[in-house]
């Protein structure tokens, strides 16, 4: 069994503050980092890129889990790779702009965690050809491209169907995530966990994120 990991989205820190705000959440208890990338092409929003990541990998402690919500993961990658992320993800969707199996198998050349992701619309069967070269698969429980969006409960059997499909790695989800929903998600069969605005937005970010673990693991 991997372990309960929480990993706030730095998409909802305080850019005016982030070195301040990765420390908050690290001293807090957070497993991992995560960053949002967005390229206003896959998804109608932008984010940041590579000089940020290697900004936020001078200042953490934990490692960096980056999400590229990108068209183009291949022409982009080594950036990340350069910029200090521990794992990287990319998107399932974009498969026909490059061979998957070569991407996947590069980051993990370079000693990083790949992951694959899937929209809330998208079968999580498309996975199966690729799930003996992931370390991490990250269910979409929004459609991506924006913080703050509602949990949608429908992608749950999307965790279990992957265990179906012989995936043993670890099962990431994003959005909506809080105390709330985190239990229906861990009892599916998810142990990290995106939570963004649920942490950032907490008075007290050290509480919520042992509240975040707590209920994920009595859910177990």
């Amino acid at each position: 069994m991997h372990p309960i990991r929480i990993a706030p989205s730095l998409l909802a820190a305080d850019f005016t503050r982030l070195h301040d705000e990765v420390r908050s959440v690290e001293d807090a208890g957070a497993d991992w980092l995560h960053l949002d990338v967005m390229d206003g092409h896959f998804v109608p929003n932008l984010t940041f890129g590579p000089f940020i990541t290697a900004a936020v990998k001078k200042c953490a402690q934990k490692p960096l889990d980056v999400h590229l919500m990108i068209t183009d993961p291949w022409k982009y990658a080594d950036a990340f790779l350069d910029a200090g992320a521990d794992l990287l993800t990319f998107h399932i969707e974009v498969e026909k702009n490059g061979d998957v199996r070569e991407l996947l198998d590069h980051i993990r050349a370079r000693g990083v965690k790949a992951g694959l992701s899937v929209q809330p619309d998208t079968p999580v069967q498309r996975l199966q050809p690729f799930v003996d070269r992931v370390d991490l698969v990250l269910v979409m429980s929004v459609f991506a491209g924006f913080g703050g969006q509602k949990f949608m409960p429908t992608v749950l059997p999307k965790v279990q169907e992957l265990r179906r499909l012989g995936f043993r790695g670890e099962v990431s989800m994003d959005g909506g995530i809080g105390p709330q929903t985190i239990a229906d998600s861990a009892r599916a069969g998810t142990n990290v966990f995106v939570a963004g605005t649920a942490v950032f937005g907490a008075t007290d970010r050290k509480g919520r994120i042992a509240e975040l673990r707590r209920a994920a693991m009595a859910a177990l």
